[in-house]
């Protein structure tokens, strides 16, 4: 441990060394270590109380050799003070794993003058659109990765076209005993996971506002040792949005349909459904100008859940994030975009460069009441209990104590659970469900 924390200490010296001795080489990452715990946990699956601490490094080396570009990134995430009835999984522990190895160009001009056209293929990150869909999550310990080729267009008025084709990285160790070791094992990807498609996106002409247009098709059927549900699922996505600005409204309207298919479980017997699912989302703000800059915005979110038709109604994130719209994942992990309906208010100020504010409540309720609840598990398949599962509570505060190097991040949640979450079949109800993070990340 003292080892690492001495090679942590040096990093920042050797990557000014590095970037002043040869301007193409660039090295950057960064430190973030977190804690987090809970206590009235719903799911009698797990512990009702429990407490993590979760480490991530990532180093990250680019190297320009003119017409060609090259690029690395290492993470290294581990988890420590959980243990077997805790809810970890490999969507927190991702030990030594090279997240990015790739090679980019660039050509300028293709489309007239101020354009530019981009190329990538390797293994590298993928953020696409609104991140509801596809996303690097930031605040989740691990990140998402795939291996493929991405082709990006850029024309001089502000206009995107992306075209992507890439096999999703499986994450590794994937077993309980394995994660809980933070043992080390190298992700893989294979054809039996694909995802491709493309996005538009206009320039900002709108009512001031740009207009996104997303298309995505991902397969996934067994490999040796890893069933899976058999996915075939296309979503076609639409926004509309136009971004926050001092002195002026904002707005986001997102709709999105999914059709395929999908088995009900992963064993060989699982049933095949039909899939029709959407999610929509609202959103209607106001920054006022001057000072701390304030802003209050509504927020309504759907995305709709089974019900017992022949059809699967219940929509499918892919790899979407979702701690900018409901909460975080990690050791919280209650509330997706899943079976849900929820109308909320936002504030957020940055009373000074160093610091910003965040705070919402939302009401959270089930899109189908005979459908578990967003991603805790929890399900009433008779719908007897309701579709009220609490109101959540939702606050964070963020300051550079060393301006752009070093960030304290402290966050709270309080769910009061409703009628759904105190009623459901095998639910635990041990009182409100309370959560707590704060975490220090340092980046060079």
């Amino acid at each position: 441990m003292i080892h690492r924390l001495s090679v942590l200490l040096l990093l920042p010296a050797l990557a000014q060394a590095a970037a002043s001795a040869a301007d193409p080489f660039q090295l950057s990452g960064s430190f973030r270590a977190r804690y987090e715990s809970l206590s009235g946990q719903p799911r009698a699956t797990v512990k009702e109380a429990d407490q993590w601490l979760s480490l991530r490094t990532l180093v990250a080396a680019t190297y320009d050799a003119g017409p060609l570009r090259f690029g690395a990134e290492l993470q290294d995430s581990r988890v420590y003070l959980a243990d077997k009835a805790s809810a970890i999984s490999s969507n927190d522990v991702n030990t030594v794993e090279l997240v990015q190895a790739y090679v980019a160009t660039t050509i300028k001009d293709p489309a007239g003058p101020g354009s530019r056209f981009d190329a990538q293929a390797g293994r590298f990150t993928l953020n696409l659109g609104s991140r509801r869909l596809v996303a690097a999550d930031d605040y989740r310990n691990t990140t998402s990765g795939s291996t493929g080729v991405r082709l990006d267009l850029r024309r001089a008025d502000g206009g995107t076209a992306t075209a992507f084709y890439v096999l999703p990285q499986t994450r590794l160790p994937d077993g309980l005993a394995a994660v809980l070791d933070n043992d080390i094992r190298w992700d893989r990807e294979s054809s039996a996971a694909v995802l491709y498609g493309g996005v538009l996106t206009t320039p900002r002409r709108i009512a001031g506002g740009a207009v996104d247009m997303m298309w995505l098709q991902f397969n996934e059927r067994d490999a040796p040792g890893r069933p899976t549900r058999d996915r075939r699922l296309q979503t076609f996505d639409l926004r509309w949005f136009r971004d926050p600005k001092p002195g002026s409204w904002d707005w986001e309207i997102e709709t999105a349909f999914q059709d395929g298919r999908a088995s009900t479980g992963t064993s060989a017997s699982a049933a095949v459904k039909s899939v029709a699912a959407d999610f929509e989302h609202l959103r209607v703000g106001y920054q006022w100008p001057g000072g701390w800059k304030p802003r209050l915005g509504v927020e309504v979110d759907r995305a709709s859940g089974e019900d017992s038709g022949a059809k699967s109604h219940r929509f499918d994130t892919l790899f979407g994030m979702r701690r900018s719209d409901f909460a975080p994942s990690g050791l919280y992990n209650l509330v997706g975009r899943a079976n849900i309906f929820s109308p909320g208010l936002r504030f957020e100020a940055t009373p000074t460069p160093r610091l910003d504010l965040m705070a919402t409540v939302r009401a959270l309720y089930l899109a189908s009441p005979r459908d578990a609840f967003s991603t805790t598990g929890i399900k009433d398949a008779k719908g007897l209990a309701g579709e009220h599962a609490g109101t959540q509570f939702d606050t964070r505060l963020r300051y550079w104590l060393v301006p752009k190097r070093l960030r304290l991040d402290v966050g709270g949640i309080v769910l009061a659970k409703g009628r759904f979450l105190q009623e459901a079949p095998g639910v635990r109800n041990d009182g409100d469900v309370k959560f707590f993070n704060i975490a220090v990340q340092a980046q060079f």
